[in-house]
Parts: C-alpha cells; structure tokens; sequence
C-alpha cells in the first residue's frame, strides 16, 4: 500500500503590492488611539488513521496589538481613550478586513488600515495590503504587517525626542541621515 501526502502551500503565491496614500504627513502626530480589535483565532489538525495519532496546534492574534506595537518601535504613544487636551496631536488608527483574493487552492486576507486626525476627522493616510499563510490568523498577520512597513517606507518617520529639549536629543529612525540642527532663532 502506498500513501500518498499533499501539502499545500503559500510558497508560490504572488501578493499584490501594498497601497499606500499619504495625504498628510503622519508625523506631525504624537500619539495614537487605536479602538479595540476582536483577537483572531484559527486552528490547524492533521490526522492519519494509518496510525492513529493527531496533532493540533492553535494560533491568535489581536490586529489592534499588532498596530500598536509597531506605533510604539517608531516613538508614538497609546492614547486608552481620546483625550481633549491631546486631540490636536493624536491619531485614531483604524483597522478592517477589506477582502480576499482566491489563489490557487486558497485565499488571501486583506486588510486595510487608516490614520484618521482625532480633531477634523481628516484622512490622514490609509494602506492596503494582503498576506497569506498557513491560517488566517498568519493571513492577517502577515497583511498587516505588510501594509505598516509600507505605509512607514512611504513617509519620513523621523521622530526627535525629547522635543523640546535644551540638550541631548535622539532621533528614532532606521535610516540614515545628514543632519543639521538649529534653534528656533535659526542658530547653527
């Protein structure tokens, strides 16, 4: 007797380039709220009954967490709720599943994310992207993650704290720059 195994695969599959549009520059923010995502949890199982064993594993991912952590590596700060004295300067970031596209034996997960000024309601910037993986929870993760990296390689993110300051500063950024600084008298 001769058996036969399948597997089948995200390998070969060809994303669609994230979209991204900026119309404002996302770093004249200072802080983000973020409204409370459901977690996503998905679930694997084999089983061969040649041999009778099994094996599952669980997966879960909260897409507002996922957001977060990747506001916060580039300076920004979680609002829990909106804040008057701080809706000048605050972000509300959005999250949706947008659509799926079939491919092969499968689907993508798409997801769309928008920066939405917390005082005029403007659309700041919103991006698009999908992912595909074992799960959808990796779809998701995967789409969200893609479409952040995206949408943060559209716009310079440079973030210079504290600000103000009278002395020692950083500057939180992966990339590197040529810079020159100067006082609000226009001092070298």
């Amino acid at each position: 007797m001769f058996t036969f195994i399948f597997t089948l695969c995200s390998c070969s599959v060809v994303l669609l380039k994230p979209a991204v549009v900026v119309n404002e520059n996302p770093n004249n923010y200072k802080y983000i709220y973020v409204p409370d995502t459901q977690n996503v949890n998905s679930s694997v199982r084999a089983q061969w009954s040649n041999y009778g064993g099994s094996f599952s594993a669980g997966k879960s991912v909260n897409p507002g967490d996922l957001i977060t952590g990747a506001f916060s590596k580039k300076g920004f700060i979680k609002l829990l709720e909106l804040k008057e004295d701080l809706i000048d300067q605050t972000l509300v970031v959005n999250y949706g599943e947008s659509g799926r596209r079939t491919v092969g034996l499968g689907y993508t997960i798409e997801v769309t994310i928008q920066l939405v000024s917390a005082k005029t309601n403007a659309l700041i910037s919103t991006c698009t992207a999908e992912g595909i993986g074992e799960t959808e929870t990796d779809d998701i993760r995967i789409a969200i993650n893609r479409c952040l990296t995206a949408l943060f390689d559209s716009t310079i993110w440079l973030r210079l704290f504290p600000n103000p300051s009278s002395s020692v500063v950083a500057l939180n950024n992966n990339k590197q720059y040529d810079v020159e600084v100067y006082d609000v008298a226009g001092n070298k």
